[in-house]
C-alpha cells in the first residue's frame, strides 16, 4: 500500500504511485503529491532525510545526510537579522554537512533513482549544466543504477565529478547551452528507450529538493517567516511552497507561508523580468542565448523555466506574495566574500546569488529585522571537499545539438556497448 497519491493541479485527476506521470489532459500544469498522513513525522537522524515520512519513497537503500541547518551568528550580525537560520546543502562536516557532491541536487537525485527503482525503470536520461550531472552521477554509481547525462560542453569548465562517479555515462552537447542539452536528453531517451528523468515535471525530483524545509522546520520550531534561494527552472523554490503547503494542513504547523525571496543572476534574468511585469509568460527578449554567456552561473541558466505553468514558479510567487530580485555578477562576488567572510566558509556563486537577494532585501526593508528567515546555501564546501576527496574533470561523448536520428542511435550503442 502506497502511502501517497499524485494529484493533477489543473483538473483534479489523481494517478497511483507511478514513475514521473504527466496528466492526460492538462499539458500546462503539474503533478503534486498528495501523502496520505496529514501530519508531519521525522525518525532517527540516523536515517538521513529518510525519516521523513514526506518522500515519495517507500525502501529507500541509499543512505544520505540532508542539509545542515543552524542559526546564523556572522552573516545575520553583518545584516542586522534577529532570526536568520541557514540551510547549508555542502560539504562542512565540522557543522554536519555531509553532502559529498556539494549541491542540495544530491537531494533531488537520490529521491529521483530510488522512485525510477522502485517503478522498475531500467535507466534514465538526465539533462543538466552542472549541479545535478554531478548528484545523478554520484546517486546512480551508488546505486548501479543506469543513467546518460547529458551536460552542454558551456559549462564543462565549472564541472567536476567525485572519482567514485565513473561508471555513468556523459554526453556532451559541443555546442548549445542548457536547453540544447535538455532537448538531446529527450531525443535520447525517445531512442533508448529510457524516459527522460522529466525535470520539473517529476514529483520526486521536487519531493527531494523539498528536503530543505523538511531539515528545517524542526529546527527553527515553526515555519519560517521568509525563504531566499537562487532559481533556474525553479524546482527547488517549487518544491519550498509546495511543502510549505503540507505543513499548513499539520496542527503543529499551520499558518501562513514562507513568503518566497527569489533571485536569478543578471543579466539573464527572464523570471525576474516577467514577474516585475506582473505576467505568467516570459518574454523571448528575456531568454535570448546571448545573455547566458554573461553570467556567472551557469547553473541557473535555463531557457525553459518552469514560471507560468500550473502550479509553477508564478503560482508559487502569488501563493506567498513573493518578490524576486536580479543579482549582477559584481554582487555575486561580493556575497560570496561576505559569506566566508561572517561564517567561515565557502559557497558556490549560485548559493551566492541567494545572499545577494537577502542582502538587497534587507536593504529594502522587505521584513522587519527580527522576523524568521530560511536562507537556502543550495551549494558550498568544493574547497574542503578538493582537500579531503578526489575529484576528476568530467569527460564525455561530444554530440552536436543538430545531430541526425543515426548519430544519436550510434551514440547509444557507443555507451551501451551493443552492436548497431
Amino acid at each position: 500500500m502506497s502511502h501517497f497519491n499524485i494529484r493533477c493541479r489543473e483538473c483534479g485527476k489523481v494517478l497511483e504511485n507511478t514513475y514521473c506521470a504527466f496528466c492526460e489532459h492538462c499539458a500546462g500544469a503539474l503533478l503534486v503529491t498528495e501523502y496520505k498522513e496529514a501530519e508531519f513525522r521525522a525518525g532517527s537522524p540516523e536515517h538521513g532525510i529518510w525519516r521523513f515520512n514526506w518522500l515519495p519513497v517507500h525502501n529507500p537503500t541509499n543512505p544520505v545526510a540532508g542539509p545542515a541547518v543552524y542559526r546564523s551568528e556572522g552573516l545575520a550580525r553583518e545584516l542586522g537579522l534577529g532570526e536568520l537560520y541557514i540551510a547549508f546543502c555542502g560539504y562542512w562536516p565540522e557543522r554536519g554537512g555531509l553532502v559529498e557532491t556539494c549541491t542540495f541536487k544530491e537531494f533531488e537525485a537520490t529521491t529521483v533513482v530510488e522512485n525510477a527503482m522502485e517503478n522498475d525503470v531500467d535507466g534514465l536520461v538526465v539533462a543538466s549544466a552542472g549541479n545535478t550531472a554531478r548528484a545523478f552521477a554520484y546517486h546512480s554509481a551508488r546505486l548501479g543504477f543506469p543513467s546518460i547525462i547529458v551536460v552542454p560542453k558551456m559549462c564543462l569548465g565549472e564541472m567536476w565529478y567525485l572519482e567514485s562517479s565513473e561508471p555513468v555515462s556523459t554526453v556532451v552537447v559541443g555546442d548549445g547551452d542548457y536547453s540544447d542539452a535538455i532537448d538531446m536528453a529527450k531525443r535520447i531517451a525517445l531512442a533508448s528507450g529510457w524516459p527522460f528523468e522529466g525535470g520539473i515535471k517529476n514529483i520526486a525530483k521536487r519531493d527531494g529538493l523539498g528536503v530543505v524545509l523538511l531539515e528545517a522546520v524542526p529546527v527553527i520550531g515553526r515555519l519560517p517567516g521568509h525563504y531566499f534561494q537562487a532559481v533556474g527552472s525553479g524546482a527547488g523554490a517549487i518544491a519550498t511552497w509546495e511543502m510549505s503547503e503540507r505543513f499548513s494542513r499539520d496542527p503543529v504547523y499551520s499558518g501562513r507561508l514562507p513568503r518566497l525571496h527569489l533571485a536569478q543572476n543578471l543579466p539573464f534574468a527572464p523570471m525576474v523580468h516577467s514577474w516585475r511585469k506582473g505576467q505568467r509568460s516570459i518574454d523571448d527578449e528575456d531568454l535570448r542565448t546571448e545573455l547566458i554567456g554573461q553570467i556567472t552561473t551557469r547553473v541557473l541558466s535555463t531557457r525553459y523555466p518552469a514560471y507560468g505553468i500550473k502550479g509553477g514558479v508564478y503560482d508559487a510567487l502569488k501563493a506567498t506574495d513573493g518578490a524576486m530580485y536580479g543579482v549582477s555578477n559584481q554582487e555575486a562576488f561580493s556575497a560570496m566574500e561576505l559569506f566566508e567572510r561572517s561564517e567561515g566558509y565557502d559557497i558556490v556563486p549560485a548559493a551566492a546569488v541567494a545572499v545577494g537577494a537577502l542582502r538587497q532585501a534587507v536593504e529594502q526593508k522587505a521584513f522587519a529585522p527580527d522576523e524568521c528567515v530560511l536562507l537556502n546555501i543550495t551549494g558550498g564546501g568544493e574547497k574542503r571537499i578538493e582537500a579531503d576527496k578526489r575529484k576528476r574533470e568530467v569527460r564525455g561523448v561530444f554530440i552536436s545539438k543538430g545531430a541526425s536520428d543515426h548519430e544519436i542511435e550510434e551514440l547509444i550503442c557507443q555507451i551501451q556497448k551493443r552492436a548497431c
